[in-house]
């Protein structure tokens, strides 16, 4: 069964539906791009994949073991989390809380998976650092770390880099793309740069009105003549 099912999805807010009609299916190592306009509804739906939030109507299932705690979230960030006065290590290990059960200190596990996450997104040498004083690309390293720590399974990244330099944002897909095909975890993104999901994308997700189109990437580009859009 897939990983995560969604039948006859419509999001919206306050029962105002503004996209109706998506069916999806996402399996393990899937790299699934969630696109379309400002305000068609893409980061409401990322709310329903997580269960923060219930659809309108139609039905999100989760499936092949996938447990909603093992799945990792990346928001956009505020400004006042950029704020945020802890160190790299500290917001890392953070990311797991959902493993600690009745337990009130991080153990020997936790700790060496924080470490991991964090060598794997290249920030080992910022562990002492305050989270302050990061440029916006390490920030969203060590959030994207942080993230990982919840799961082994599937990320949700909600424009992770919005705001980031090209050069930023190229190291950041990278280390993505590293994590989706090392790791064998799913992503789902949300996301403007259609450039990249041409790149790294396995599937498509179009939201916006009430015709929602889900296919491969490449039944998209050909559906719409060698164009995503």
């Amino acid at each position: 069964m897939a990983q995560i099912k969604g039948t006859d999805v419509s999001v919206g807010y306050e029962k105002r539906i503004v996209a109706g009609g998506i069916n999806f299916e996402i399996n393990e190592g899937d790299y699934l791009y969630i696109v379309g306009e400002n305000g068609s509804g893409k980061s409401t739906f990322m709310k329903c994949v997580l269960g923060l939030e219930k659809p309108v109507s139609g039905s999100i299932v989760y499936g092949d073991g996938l447990k909603q705690k093992e799945i990792g979230y990346l928001p956009q960030q505020s400004y006042i989390q950029r704020d945020f006065p802890a160190t790299v290590s500290e917001i890392v290990i953070s990311g797991c809380l959902n493993k600690l059960g009745f337990r009130p200190f991080f153990g020997k596990k936790e700790k060496e998976r924080a470490k991991e996450a964090m060598e794997k997104l290249e920030i080992t040498d910022l562990a002492k650092r305050s989270y302050p004083e990061l440029s916006g690309g390490q920030q969203q390293r060590v959030l994207l770390a942080r993230a990982l720590c919840a799961t082994g399974k599937v990320l949700l990244l909600d424009e992770p880099v919005a705001g980031l330099d090209p050069y930023a944002q190229e190291q950041l897909y990278t280390l993505i793309y590293r994590i989706n095909k090392e790791e064998k975890i799913t992503i789902i993104m949300v996301s403007h740069d259609l450039e990249a999901a041409k790149k790294y994308a396995t599937h498509i997700l179009h939201i916006g009105g009430e015709k929602c189109v889900f296919c491969t990437k490449h039944e998209f580009i050909k559906e719409n003549g060698g164009c995503l859009f």
